[in-house]
């Protein structure tokens, strides 16, 4: 009796092989067939799987979001039962950092796709679709820290919840280059969360602890918004470096 192949643990098999190839060379001119090398299989086996490239690139693209997803998620379960809005927002914005060699290497993946999807529309959507939603988490969570004293009213904006994005996407990316190391990084995000509840603040002087489960409901319900920006940035890139059986 043939054995009975999973076909959605197949195509993640070859997204990895397909990852293999972005965090060593990148994805310009990656083809088919060498996706298929990679993953040991042929080319017309792994055409039963993807029928283009653009295909497999946005299927692997969409594979790494849910990986990041899954990081944030278990990132914010292992809080305290009723985090702070701030605790939250670092477990997410600390998730976005290669602050170890499977997230450097998810990040190097994440790059060569934002590489591509500038010229690449479907591609370009995906990773832009995360943005918004991303930003409007971290917006809530800032409102809720100002509706519990921790946070002053006036920062609680979404204009906030994007610099916020766009300082750790930037310590991301001089981590990769060699700027900072990831301990710097993480240094110089907590700089900047200090800089934004203030060092009172954060102490957790007089902060109304009532409504933290609230909090945690919150930040709990909004661990895949919290991941999905940019196409996975932060993700953790599978550990296994195997070959997918043919």
């Amino acid at each position: 009796m043939p054995k009975k192949v999973d076909h959605e643990a197949r195509r993640q098999e070859i997204s990895e092989a397909l990852w293999r190839i972005a965090g060593s060379r990148g994805l310009d001119g990656t083809s088919l067939r060498d996706v298929a090398a990679e993953a040991g299989i042929s080319l017309g086996r792994l055409q039963h799987y993807f029928r283009t490239r653009d295909e497999m690139l946005l299927f692997a693209l969409q594979h790494i979001n849910r990986l990041a997803a899954d990081r944030i998620r278990e990132r914010i379960a292992s809080l305290a039962e009723e985090p702070t809005p701030r605790e939250v927002l670092r477990a997410c914005l600390s998730g976005m950092l290669p602050l170890d060699e499977k997230s450097r290497i998810g990040l190097l993946v994440g790059a060569a796709y934002y590489a591509r999807a500038v010229h690449d529309e479907a591609l370009r959507a995906e990773a832009k679709n995360g943005i918004p939603p991303l930003r409007t988490f971290f917006a809530d969570q800032l409102r809720l820290a100002a509706d519990r004293g921790e946070l002053p009213p006036e920062r609680a904006t979404e204009d906030e919840a994007m610099l916020l994005i766009s300082v750790t996407e930037g310590l991301a990316t001089y981590v990769l280059l060699g700027v900072h190391d990831p301990e710097d990084a993480l240094r110089l995000l907590d700089l900047h969360l200090e800089n934004l509840f203030g060092a009172e603040r954060a102490a957790g002087g007089g902060a109304d602890r009532a409504v933290g489960g609230s909090a945690v409901r919150t930040a709990r319900g909004g661990a895949d918004r919290a991941a999905e920006v940019g196409g996975g940035r932060g993700a953790e890139a599978p550990a296994s470096s195997g070959r997918a059986a043919p």
